[in-house]
């Protein structure tokens, strides 16, 4: 059985709007690194991803998904964030576990920040 990106980018959205860091963290392979501009950082690390987690879950709670496609073997999910859609870029390694994620606002419904 090959490994499905997309699928896996639908567990991350559900570990992510369930609040469930640990299975967050457990799709990471150990060198990820997470760029998002919605708080202008870039994380390595598994601890650092915990704290990252823990903030953004808080700050940043994800609602429905908006958009799933598969391009040049990256999954790129949207979901809606408060008045914001985001978009998550998520790479894998040959182990089914992210190499990036890319994160960013695509659309806002108010200045605020995403």
């Amino acid at each position: 059985m090959s490994f499905d990106p997309m699928a896996a980018a639908l567990d991350w959205l559900d570990a992510y709007r369930a609040g469930d860091i640990e299975t967050l963290l457990e799709m990471y392979a150990k060198d990820a690194l997470v760029y998002c501009d919605c708080d202008q950082l870039a994380i390595s690390g598994r601890e650092n991803l915990r704290v990252y987690w823990t903030n953004h879950l808080q700050e940043h709670p994800a609602a429905e998904l908006d958009n799933l496609r598969l391009s040049h073997g990256v999954a790129m999910i949207s979901y809606v964030s408060g008045e914001n859609i985001l978009q998550a870029v998520l790479d894998f390694n040959d182990a089914g576990k992210i190499r990036t994620l890319s994160c960013r606002p695509t659309q806002r419904a108010s200045f605020g920040s995403c």
